[in-house]
């Protein structure tokens, strides 16, 4: 139960609702002894009757003795059927508090785990697969609220049951009580051993789980490649093997979920054998009247379900433990970049490395090696290199995506962990090397980088145009409006990229990062876009991440890249008089285009 502490605070936000349950559980519970106690009274009273009635064999009286028992009969009959509607009344308000109370933590719990998700640093999703996380949010949680719901609202009927019947039942004949519960010991030693395999087996069971969602979110996303390589045959093996592997384990839980129950049952009839044989000797002793004995046995059924229904909440709080451990592995991961104020402030755009040192968490490769630079606000830098050299780590960095391993960042010449991350973030337009749009319309993911209304169409329209997508958006049936597949399957990687310097563009930030965002349109698109985005990055520091010196030679500032390590800087004219590394580039480029001409 340790694991499912972290609830509890969920348990006082919602303590009215838990409370009222309670109290709802209670009333129903005494209007379900009431009926028994009815019918004891009803069995004794007409046996009573028969042994009196040979005193009424007399014409006229016994037809009226007959029609007074009869309506006593109608009347006990009535009697219990109208406190089973108040008992059902009052268990659909345990259920309207309790069971409510359950989707409301799950609410809560959903939002607590997907606002930890956005908070954790970009190293735990290297780590971490798309379907585990997915698994854990949805199918997890919803396990915890049926620990939340059902578990406890059955285990709060279960104890407040067994205080009313067993006193109820000691008060009537003490000695018949304890021949009854003679099977609890041994029900107790039965539970004890099957949580203890349902923990077990539960926790393997949502690993397995976790896998095969993993395994297949993988599979859609990449069915394109798998198609293309004609793998189909090949993942749908796997595929079975996955699901096989997951059906023995729950096969393996539900073997001991079946032994659990008719065992159960088995005790329960032992328990009314024994009602019935022992009270069957007290009647005959005159200690107990012919009503106790159905009286026992009413309770002995009343306690049937919620006492067989223990294996079942056992492995609902089994089951939940193990989810929750899941879950709590994440929310209780550490967050590497946190947010150190929540004062406003603004952003003027001068960035500057000094003596950088950055090792990735995982791998611990080292992407960059004492790098420094400086960018003056309004200034561009151009960051050039080979793959791997360290270009795109650098923008992470200046995002705060990721903090040094040594070295300090500063922006505006404040260490860039000082300042309100949402207000510096504000301030960035971003356009990653892998774009990502989102399952919306074109309009919608343009603007998502900002807080504009959906009726302002110029802005975005102006977006569109100045990253020369506008005329491929217009093509389509739907226009702006048209919706993209998963990660923009719908469009070309041109397309994309073009969408995505909309996007960062549309916000007018202080900062424009763009990381090699232009590798998958040709060289005369690429002309337009950053002929187009000379004006908007006028006043604004711009950082182009890229392999083409066509895309960087504009720059004020231009810096090499090899082996996370500045080899080169200076302007485009400066960098190529000297002849190193940045003019083999451009010369190999150059020597590249005239033979894609010829």
């Amino acid at each position: 139960m340790k694991e499912l502490a972290h609830i509890n605070k969920y348990f006082k936000r919602y303590k009215w609702h838990l409370l009222g349950g309670t109290l709802f559980v209670v009333i129903s519970n005494l209007f379900a002894i009431f009926p028994a106690q009815v019918i004891r009274y009803a069995i004794d009273f007409v046996q009573d009757t028969i042994a009196v009635y040979p005193a009424f064999d007399a014409e006229g009286l016994s037809e009226g003795y007959i029609s007074i028992l009869t309506r006593a009969v109608f009347l006990f009959a009535g009697l219990v059927i109208g406190l089973s509607i108040v008992k059902g009344f009052f268990l659909y308000l345990m259920r309207q508090t309790i069971i409510v109370m359950s989707r409301l933590i799950e609410y809560d719990l959903k939002n607590e785990v997907f606002d930890k998700y956005q908070r954790l640093h970009m190293a735990f999703y290297k780590r971490n697969n798309t379907g585990d996380l997915m698994n854990r949010i949805s199918e997890d949680v919803s396990r915890v609220r049926m620990y939340i719901g059902p578990a406890i609202m059955y285990t709060i009927n279960l104890i407040v049951l067994f205080v009313m019947v067993i006193f109820t039942m000691v008060s009537v004949n003490p000695t018949l009580t304890l021949y009854v519960l003679t099977p609890l010991p041994i029900l107790s030693v039965l539970i004890y051993w099957v949580s203890r395999e349902i923990n077990q087996r539960s926790e393997v069971v949502q690993e397995k789980l976790s896998d095969l969602s993993s395994f297949v979110q993988e599979a859609f996303s990449g069915i394109r490649v798998i198609k293309a390589y004609n793998r189909l045959g090949e993942r749908e093996h796997e595929f079975t093997e996955q699901c096989n592997t997951y059906k023995e384990s729950n096969l393996d839980l539900v073997r001991i979920n079946a032994l659990f129950l008719p065992a159960m049952i088995l005790l329960i009839g032992v328990s009314t054998i024994l009602t019935i044989y022992i009270g069957g000797k007290l009647t005959l002793e005159g200690k107990i009247s012919a009503g106790n004995i159905a009286e026992f046995v009413i309770y002995v059924n009343m306690l049937t379900w919620p006492v067989a229904s223990v294996g079942w909440v056992t492995s609902l709080v089994q089951r939940a433990a193990a989810s929750q451990k899941r879950i709590n592995e994440f929310l209780t991961a550490e967050e590497d970049i946190i947010n150190p104020s929540s004062a406003p402030g603004h952003i003027k755009g001068k960035i500057a490395f000094k003596d950088v040192t950055f090792d990735y968490p995982d791998s611990g490769v080292r992407a960059l090696n004492r790098v420094s630079f400086e960018v003056q606000p309004g200034e561009s830098l151009a960051i050039i290199g080979h793959t791997g050299s360290g270009k795109s780590t650098i923008a992470n960095l200046i995002c705060r995506l990721y903090d040094t391993s040594s070295g300090t960042v500063f922006i505006d010449d404040e260490d860039i962990k000082s300042i309100n991350l949402d207000t510096f973030r504000s301030s960035i337009g971003y356009v990653p090397q892998e774009v990502f749009l989102f399952s919306d319309s074109i309009n919608n993911n343009i603007a998502f980088s900002t807080s504009i209304s959906n009726d302002d169409s110029n802005a975005v329209v102006k977006a569109a145009e100045d990253a020369q997508v506008k005329h491929n958006i217009e093509d389509f049936p739907k226009g702006f409006n048209t919706r993209v597949g998963e990660r923009g399957i719908t469009l070309s990687g041109g397309q994309k990229q073009r969408i995505s310097i909309a996007r960062a563009i549309i916000k007018e930030p202080k900062v424009l990062i763009f990381d090699d965002c232009l590798s998958a349109v040709d060289t005369e698109t690429e002309e337009h876009i950053l002929r187009n985005l000379k004006d908007l990055m006028d006043g604004k520091t711009t950082v182009i991440i890229s392999h083409r010196v066509s895309s960087v030679k504009h720059c004020d500032k231009i810096i090499v890249l090899e082996d996370g390590q500045i080899i080169e800087e200076g302007k485009h004219q400066e960098l190529l008089e000297k002849q190193g590394v940045y003019f083999d580039i451009h010369e190999q480029q150059q020597l590249e285009t005239m033979q894609s001409e010829d």
